[in-house]
């Protein structure tokens, strides 16, 4: 039996997630929980050998807790779940420690097989993100989701992707556990990095950059705070 951590902000995936991998009798769920503070707090506790985590966590995203898990249980493995193959993110993942990495789209069987794989001390890449990698390291092709981008540490592309999300300091404060100083402090880093003045110009740079999607009617506004 494989024990496995399921790290997703969605109620209804860590339910999914669990019911498939649990019925195949091949695994244990240890614990889900919504946000990477919350899989710190298990990993205190015990080591999993598996930890099934999205990318896209709001806050602290899959990368950063990939570097804090593995801080905490050096021997637990991290698969990485996303909906996206750019080639940057699987980069950043790899380099901050992850085993696998999965687009949500996989088959049971290649989730499974993921799995299995990274627990037995080997790496697994969905043949989708394969690709997507291979292609992007081509004579002649330039990383996606880089350009302007590059200049910017892990850290103040969060802190962008937060701002462009329409959320103050403040709350990009509590999600990143780091003061309103802080963030502030980070959100100066980036508008001097990227040339601009103001919150709207920032947004538009993500949305341009592929950080965010463009906002609808419905969506909040950016907010400066």
């Amino acid at each position: 039996m494989i024990d496995i951590l399921l790290v997703d902000d969605h109620d209804v995936v860590r339910a999914g997630l669990r019911a498939v991998l649990e019925a195949t009798g091949d695994f244990t769920i240890v614990d889900d929980v919504a946000n990477v503070n919350d899989a710190l707090g298990v990993c205190r506790k015990s080591a999993p050998q598996v930890v099934l985590m999205d990318l896209s966590i709001p806050g602290r995203d899959g990368i950063d807790g990939t570097r804090e898990i593995l801080k905490l249980s050096p021997n637990s493995r991290i698969v990485i779940l996303t909906a996206f193959s750019d080639d940057q993110s699987v980069v950043s993942a790899i380099r901050a420690g992850a085993r696998g990495f999965v687009l949500k789209r996989a088959t049971s069987d290649r989730l499974f097989e993921a799995v299995k794989t990274v627990a037995a001390g080997g790496v697994y890449l969905s043949p989708e993100v394969s690709h997507c990698l291979f292609d992007s390291l081509q004579p002649g092709k330039e990383p996606t989701q880089g350009g302007m981008l590059q200049v910017l540490t892990h850290r103040e592309l969060q802190v962008l992707r937060l701002i462009a999300e329409g959320n103050t300091s403040k709350e990009i404060a509590a999600m990143m556990t780091l003061s309103p100083e802080t963030v502030r402090s980070y959100r100066k880093s980036v508008m001097k990095k990227l040339r601009v003045h103001n919150v709207a110009a920032l947004t538009q740079i993500a949305i341009n950059e592929g950080v965010v999607r463009q906002l609808t009617a419905g969506d909040a506004a950016p907010r400066v705070g």
